[in-house]
Protein backbone atom coordinates (compact mmCIF):
# COMPACT_ATOMS: atom_id res chain seq x y z
CA UNK A 1 0.00 0.00 0.00
CA UNK A 2 1.55 3.15 -0.88
CA UNK A 3 1.46 5.88 1.90
CA UNK A 4 1.18 9.18 -0.13
CA UNK A 5 -1.07 9.88 -2.96
CA UNK A 6 0.27 10.13 -6.25
CA UNK A 7 -0.22 14.11 -6.57
CA UNK A 8 2.24 14.46 -3.34
CA UNK A 9 4.64 11.75 -4.87
CA UNK A 10 4.95 13.89 -8.26
CA UNK A 11 5.66 17.29 -6.01
CA UNK A 12 8.18 15.36 -3.89
CA UNK A 13 10.03 14.21 -7.21
CA UNK A 14 10.13 17.52 -8.54
CA UNK A 15 11.55 19.10 -5.25
CA UNK A 16 14.22 16.67 -5.28
CA UNK A 17 14.78 17.40 -9.33
CA UNK A 18 14.91 21.16 -8.09
CA UNK A 19 17.45 20.93 -5.43
CA UNK A 20 19.46 18.82 -7.13
CA UNK A 21 19.76 21.19 -9.98
CA UNK A 22 19.87 24.21 -7.67
CA UNK A 23 22.77 22.31 -5.69
CA UNK A 24 24.90 21.13 -9.52
CA UNK A 25 24.49 24.91 -10.73
CA UNK A 26 25.57 26.45 -7.19
CA UNK A 27 28.63 24.19 -7.15
CA UNK A 28 29.30 25.24 -10.61
CA UNK A 29 29.44 29.05 -10.07
CA UNK A 30 31.60 28.28 -6.82
CA UNK A 31 33.92 26.52 -9.32
CA UNK A 32 33.89 28.93 -11.53
CA UNK A 33 34.47 31.88 -8.90
CA UNK A 34 37.55 29.40 -7.32
CA UNK A 35 39.01 29.05 -11.21
CA UNK A 36 37.74 32.68 -12.64
CA UNK A 37 41.10 33.30 -13.95
CA UNK A 38 40.77 30.76 -16.18
CA UNK A 39 37.03 30.82 -16.61
CA UNK A 40 36.65 34.26 -17.51
CA UNK A 41 39.16 34.91 -20.62
CA UNK A 42 37.23 31.58 -21.94
CA UNK A 43 33.74 33.31 -21.91
CA UNK A 44 35.09 36.33 -22.90
CA UNK A 45 37.37 34.52 -25.80
CA UNK A 46 33.83 33.11 -26.90
CA UNK A 47 32.08 36.35 -26.92
CA UNK A 48 34.68 37.71 -28.90
CA UNK A 49 34.92 34.93 -31.66
CA UNK A 50 30.97 35.52 -31.71
CA UNK A 51 31.77 38.80 -32.85
CA UNK A 52 34.57 38.53 -35.09
CA UNK A 53 33.66 35.27 -36.57
CA UNK A 54 32.35 36.85 -39.64
CA UNK A 55 35.54 39.28 -40.24
CA UNK A 56 37.67 35.59 -40.12
CA UNK A 57 35.03 33.81 -42.40
CA UNK A 58 35.40 36.63 -44.70
CA UNK A 59 39.06 36.82 -44.57
CA UNK A 60 39.21 32.80 -45.21
CA UNK A 61 37.09 32.87 -48.06
CA UNK A 62 38.97 35.18 -49.64
CA UNK A 63 42.26 32.98 -49.58
CA UNK A 64 44.02 33.47 -46.82
CA UNK A 65 45.30 30.62 -44.66
CA UNK A 66 43.00 30.45 -41.78
CA UNK A 67 45.96 31.00 -38.97
CA UNK A 68 47.36 34.28 -40.98
CA UNK A 69 43.67 35.39 -40.95
CA UNK A 70 42.88 34.58 -37.09
CA UNK A 71 46.28 36.56 -36.66
CA UNK A 72 44.75 39.22 -39.07
CA UNK A 73 41.71 39.59 -37.04
CA UNK A 74 43.29 39.75 -33.61
CA UNK A 75 45.43 42.45 -34.34
CA UNK A 76 42.30 44.34 -36.07
CA UNK A 77 40.34 43.96 -32.47
CA UNK A 78 43.15 45.09 -30.32
CA UNK A 79 43.46 48.20 -32.54
CA UNK A 80 39.29 48.63 -32.96
CA UNK A 81 38.65 48.07 -28.80
CA UNK A 82 42.05 49.99 -27.98
CA UNK A 83 41.04 52.74 -30.10
CA UNK A 84 37.74 52.90 -29.47
CA UNK A 85 38.52 52.33 -25.69
CA UNK A 86 40.86 55.55 -25.66
CA UNK A 87 38.07 57.62 -27.15
CA UNK A 88 35.62 56.56 -24.84
CA UNK A 89 38.01 57.05 -21.78
CA UNK A 90 39.42 60.47 -23.38
CA UNK A 91 35.82 61.65 -23.95
CA UNK A 92 34.85 60.59 -20.72
CA UNK A 93 38.13 62.08 -18.73
CA UNK A 94 37.84 65.03 -20.94
CA UNK A 95 33.78 65.71 -19.59
CA UNK A 96 33.93 64.09 -16.73
CA UNK A 97 34.32 67.04 -14.51
CA UNK A 98 31.91 68.71 -16.23
CA UNK A 99 29.40 66.08 -16.14
CA UNK A 100 30.00 65.60 -12.21
CA UNK A 101 29.42 69.45 -11.23
CA UNK A 102 26.16 69.32 -13.55
CA UNK A 103 25.21 66.71 -11.53
CA UNK A 104 25.81 68.74 -8.42
CA UNK A 105 24.17 71.37 -9.65
CA UNK A 106 21.01 68.90 -10.47
CA UNK A 107 20.98 67.62 -6.87
CA UNK A 108 20.96 71.42 -5.62
CA UNK A 109 18.27 72.25 -7.54
CA UNK A 110 16.02 68.68 -6.88
CA UNK A 111 16.46 69.31 -3.43
CA UNK A 112 13.66 71.36 -2.66
CA UNK A 113 11.19 68.67 -4.03
CA UNK A 114 12.84 65.43 -2.78
CA UNK A 115 13.84 66.42 0.41
CA UNK A 116 16.57 63.94 2.20
CA UNK A 117 17.04 62.19 -1.24
CA UNK A 118 18.83 65.59 -3.52
CA UNK A 119 20.67 66.17 -0.04
CA UNK A 120 22.08 62.88 0.02
CA UNK A 121 22.59 62.88 -4.22
CA UNK A 122 24.00 66.63 -3.69
CA UNK A 123 26.33 64.67 -0.80
CA UNK A 124 27.68 62.43 -2.88
CA UNK A 125 28.39 65.12 -5.37
CA UNK A 126 30.57 66.49 -3.72
CA UNK A 127 32.28 64.32 -1.53
CA UNK A 128 32.97 62.19 -4.56
CA UNK A 129 36.64 63.59 -5.18
CA UNK A 130 37.12 62.73 -1.59
CA UNK A 131 36.02 59.14 -2.27
CA UNK A 132 38.57 58.92 -4.99
CA UNK A 133 41.15 60.63 -3.20
CA UNK A 134 41.17 58.22 -0.21
CA UNK A 135 40.70 55.30 -3.00
CA UNK A 136 43.57 56.52 -4.36
CA UNK A 137 45.83 56.78 -1.06
CA UNK A 138 44.52 52.88 0.15
CA UNK A 139 45.50 51.43 -3.18
CA UNK A 140 48.64 53.29 -3.19
CA UNK A 141 49.59 51.90 0.53
CA UNK A 142 48.89 48.64 -0.61
CA UNK A 143 50.85 48.49 -4.05
CA UNK A 144 51.94 45.10 -3.98
CA UNK A 145 47.88 43.92 -4.01
CA UNK A 146 46.87 46.77 -6.46
CA UNK A 147 49.96 45.80 -8.49
CA UNK A 148 48.96 41.70 -8.35
CA UNK A 149 45.04 42.68 -9.59
CA UNK A 150 46.19 44.76 -12.37
CA UNK A 151 48.34 42.03 -13.35
CA UNK A 152 45.59 39.37 -12.82
CA UNK A 153 43.72 41.58 -15.07
CA UNK A 154 46.26 41.76 -17.65
CA UNK A 155 47.02 38.46 -17.92
CA UNK A 156 43.17 37.12 -18.36
CA UNK A 157 43.25 39.80 -20.85
CA UNK A 158 46.20 38.47 -22.53
CA UNK A 159 44.80 34.94 -22.72
CA UNK A 160 41.40 35.18 -23.76
CA UNK A 161 43.27 37.04 -27.09
CA UNK A 162 45.26 34.09 -27.21
CA UNK A 163 42.08 32.21 -27.26
CA UNK A 164 40.08 34.27 -29.57
CA UNK A 165 43.35 33.39 -32.12
CA UNK A 166 42.74 29.84 -31.67
CA UNK A 167 39.00 29.40 -31.53
CA UNK A 168 39.14 31.20 -35.03
CA UNK A 169 41.73 29.08 -36.36
CA UNK A 170 40.51 26.28 -34.96
CA UNK A 171 36.40 26.83 -35.64
CA UNK A 172 35.98 24.28 -38.61
CA UNK A 173 36.89 21.16 -36.15
CA UNK A 174 35.03 22.28 -33.24
CA UNK A 175 32.20 20.60 -35.30
CA UNK A 176 33.77 17.44 -35.57
CA UNK A 177 35.42 17.47 -32.51
CA UNK A 178 31.82 17.96 -30.65
CA UNK A 179 30.91 14.66 -32.31
CA UNK A 180 33.43 12.55 -31.54
CA UNK A 181 33.04 13.78 -27.47
CA UNK A 182 28.81 12.86 -27.77
CA UNK A 183 27.85 9.89 -26.59
CA UNK A 184 26.34 7.16 -28.89
CA UNK A 185 23.46 8.46 -30.96
CA UNK A 186 23.32 11.98 -29.77
CA UNK A 187 25.86 13.49 -31.89
CA UNK A 188 23.41 15.04 -34.20
CA UNK A 189 21.48 16.45 -31.01
CA UNK A 190 25.12 17.98 -29.52
CA UNK A 191 26.07 19.45 -32.73
CA UNK A 192 22.83 21.17 -33.26
CA UNK A 193 22.32 22.69 -30.05
CA UNK A 194 25.97 24.07 -29.76
CA UNK A 195 24.99 25.44 -33.05
CA UNK A 196 22.25 27.03 -31.96
CA UNK A 197 23.43 28.40 -28.63
CA UNK A 198 26.82 30.15 -30.40
CA UNK A 199 24.66 31.75 -32.90
CA UNK A 200 22.14 33.15 -30.09
CA UNK A 201 25.86 34.61 -28.64
CA UNK A 202 26.76 35.88 -32.20
CA UNK A 203 23.51 37.63 -32.82
CA UNK A 204 23.39 39.01 -29.58
CA UNK A 205 27.23 40.29 -29.91
CA UNK A 206 26.94 41.91 -33.26
CA UNK A 207 23.35 43.25 -32.97
CA UNK A 208 24.19 45.13 -29.64
CA UNK A 209 27.38 46.52 -31.28
CA UNK A 210 25.54 48.10 -33.94
CA UNK A 211 23.08 49.29 -31.74
CA UNK A 212 25.13 50.67 -29.65
CA UNK A 213 26.71 52.55 -32.09
CA UNK A 214 23.78 53.94 -33.73
CA UNK A 215 22.53 54.91 -30.07
CA UNK A 216 25.39 56.57 -28.97
CA UNK A 217 25.95 58.31 -32.45
CA UNK A 218 22.06 59.30 -32.33
CA UNK A 219 22.13 60.66 -28.75
CA UNK A 220 25.33 62.70 -29.33
CA UNK A 221 24.34 64.40 -32.30
CA UNK A 222 20.81 65.24 -30.46
CA UNK A 223 23.13 66.04 -26.99
CA UNK A 224 25.24 68.50 -29.70
CA UNK A 225 22.54 70.13 -31.28
CA UNK A 226 21.11 71.37 -28.23
CA UNK A 227 24.70 72.49 -26.41
CA UNK A 228 24.57 70.04 -23.23
CA UNK A 229 27.87 70.47 -22.42
CA UNK A 230 30.19 66.75 -22.23
CA UNK A 231 27.46 65.46 -25.10
CA UNK A 232 30.76 63.49 -26.71
CA UNK A 233 31.58 61.83 -22.96
CA UNK A 234 27.52 61.07 -22.82
CA UNK A 235 27.38 59.43 -25.62
CA UNK A 236 29.90 57.48 -24.68
CA UNK A 237 28.54 56.48 -21.60
CA UNK A 238 25.23 55.58 -24.01
CA UNK A 239 27.09 53.24 -26.17
CA UNK A 240 29.02 51.51 -23.18
CA UNK A 241 25.20 51.15 -21.21
CA UNK A 242 23.81 49.43 -24.18
CA UNK A 243 25.86 46.17 -23.33
CA UNK A 244 23.60 45.90 -20.02
CA UNK A 245 20.08 46.00 -21.65
CA UNK A 246 17.58 48.42 -20.21
CA UNK A 247 19.61 49.37 -17.20
CA UNK A 248 22.55 50.76 -18.95
CA UNK A 249 19.90 52.87 -21.44
CA UNK A 250 17.92 54.19 -18.18
CA UNK A 251 21.36 54.93 -16.28
CA UNK A 252 22.69 57.00 -19.05
CA UNK A 253 19.73 58.61 -20.08
CA UNK A 254 19.28 59.75 -16.44
CA UNK A 255 22.69 61.11 -16.64
CA UNK A 256 22.43 63.18 -19.65
CA UNK A 257 18.86 64.61 -18.68
CA UNK A 258 20.22 66.04 -15.33
CA UNK A 259 23.25 67.31 -17.09
CA UNK A 260 21.02 69.41 -19.28
CA UNK A 261 19.07 70.21 -16.65
CA UNK A 262 21.98 71.50 -14.45
CA UNK A 263 23.16 73.51 -17.17
CA UNK A 264 20.72 74.86 -19.54
CA UNK A 265 17.10 74.45 -17.73
CA UNK A 266 14.01 73.02 -17.47
CA UNK A 267 13.19 73.42 -21.58
CA UNK A 268 16.54 71.80 -22.68
CA UNK A 269 16.36 69.24 -20.26
CA UNK A 270 12.70 68.26 -21.66
CA UNK A 271 14.30 68.49 -25.33
CA UNK A 272 16.83 65.99 -23.72
CA UNK A 273 14.67 63.74 -22.30
CA UNK A 274 12.67 63.65 -25.39
CA UNK A 275 16.26 62.80 -27.51
CA UNK A 276 17.23 60.06 -25.18
CA UNK A 277 13.07 58.80 -25.24
CA UNK A 278 13.20 59.58 -29.10
CA UNK A 279 16.60 57.06 -29.30
CA UNK A 280 15.11 53.98 -27.03
CA UNK A 281 11.69 54.07 -29.16
CA UNK A 282 14.00 53.35 -32.48
CA UNK A 283 16.26 51.50 -30.60
CA UNK A 284 12.80 49.24 -28.82
CA UNK A 285 10.60 49.31 -32.12
CA UNK A 286 13.23 49.29 -35.51
CA UNK A 287 16.59 48.64 -34.33
CA UNK A 288 15.75 45.59 -32.08
CA UNK A 289 13.57 43.87 -34.70
CA UNK A 290 15.54 44.45 -37.71
CA UNK A 291 18.73 44.35 -36.33
CA UNK A 292 18.48 41.34 -33.93
CA UNK A 293 15.65 39.66 -35.81
CA UNK A 294 17.77 36.25 -36.06
CA UNK A 295 18.92 35.93 -32.60
CA UNK A 296 16.84 34.94 -29.49
CA UNK A 297 14.72 37.28 -28.37
CA UNK A 298 14.03 37.41 -24.86
CA UNK A 299 11.21 38.33 -22.41
CA UNK A 300 12.68 42.02 -20.89
CA UNK A 301 11.85 39.91 -16.85
CA UNK A 302 14.39 37.22 -18.06
CA UNK A 303 16.61 40.01 -18.96
CA UNK A 304 16.49 41.87 -15.87
CA UNK A 305 16.53 38.29 -14.24
CA UNK A 306 19.78 37.76 -15.28
CA UNK A 307 21.29 40.81 -15.03
CA UNK A 308 20.73 40.73 -11.02
CA UNK A 309 21.84 37.20 -11.21
CA UNK A 310 25.41 38.02 -12.44
CA UNK A 311 25.46 41.22 -10.74
CA UNK A 312 24.97 38.80 -7.37
CA UNK A 313 27.61 36.36 -8.38
CA UNK A 314 30.28 38.76 -10.22
CA UNK A 315 29.45 42.18 -10.32
CA UNK A 316 29.74 44.26 -13.47
CA UNK A 317 31.76 41.44 -15.27
CA UNK A 318 28.53 39.62 -14.26
CA UNK A 319 26.07 42.06 -15.60
CA UNK A 320 28.13 41.49 -18.83
CA UNK A 321 28.44 38.31 -19.44
CA UNK A 322 25.01 37.60 -17.85
CA UNK A 323 22.62 38.19 -20.67
CA UNK A 324 24.44 36.70 -23.65
CA UNK A 325 25.11 33.84 -21.67
CA UNK A 326 21.27 33.63 -21.17
CA UNK A 327 20.89 34.13 -25.08
CA UNK A 328 22.37 30.79 -24.94
CA UNK A 329 20.82 29.08 -22.13
CA UNK A 330 17.66 30.07 -24.44
CA UNK A 331 18.96 29.17 -27.80
CA UNK A 332 19.78 25.59 -26.25
CA UNK A 333 15.95 25.03 -24.77
CA UNK A 334 14.36 26.38 -28.21
CA UNK A 335 16.34 23.84 -30.21
CA UNK A 336 15.70 21.16 -27.86
CA UNK A 337 11.74 22.10 -27.64
CA UNK A 338 11.73 21.93 -31.17
CA UNK A 339 13.35 18.65 -31.46
CA UNK A 340 11.62 17.01 -28.57
CA UNK A 341 8.95 18.78 -27.43
CA UNK A 342 5.63 17.81 -27.37
CA UNK A 343 4.27 15.84 -30.25
CA UNK A 344 7.06 16.58 -32.20
CA UNK A 345 9.59 13.70 -33.55
CA UNK A 346 13.40 13.90 -33.16
CA UNK A 347 14.30 14.91 -36.61
CA UNK A 348 17.87 16.79 -37.86
CA UNK A 349 17.78 20.54 -37.00
CA UNK A 350 17.38 23.03 -39.94
CA UNK A 351 21.18 24.14 -41.11
CA UNK A 352 22.26 27.02 -39.61
CA UNK A 353 24.86 29.70 -39.73
CA UNK A 354 27.53 27.25 -39.62
CA UNK A 355 26.75 24.95 -41.91
CA UNK A 356 29.40 24.28 -43.97
CA UNK A 357 32.08 22.93 -40.84
CA UNK A 358 32.36 26.42 -39.11
CA UNK A 359 32.97 27.01 -35.89
CA UNK A 360 28.98 25.64 -33.99
CA UNK A 361 26.85 28.56 -34.77
CA UNK A 362 29.51 31.09 -37.05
Amino acid sequence: MQLLPEPVRRLAAWCAAVLLVAGVVWIVIRLCGQFRTAVVPVLLALLGTALLGPLHRWLVRAGVHRSLAAGITCVAVVTVVGGAGYIVVTALVDTGEQILSSLKRAAKSVTPYFGAAGTSLDNLATSSKGLLSKFGGTAASNVISGVSVVAEYIAMAVLALLLVFFFLRDSHRVAAQLRSLAPRGTADTVEAVARRAFAAVEGFMRGTTVIALIDATLTTVGLLVLGVPGAIGLGALVFVGAYIPYLGAFLSGAVAVLVALADRGLVIALWALGVVVAVQVLDGHVLQPVVQSRTVRMHPAAVLLALTAGASVAGILGMLLAVPLTAAAFGVGHELRARYGPGDEPGPAPPGPGARGEQPGA
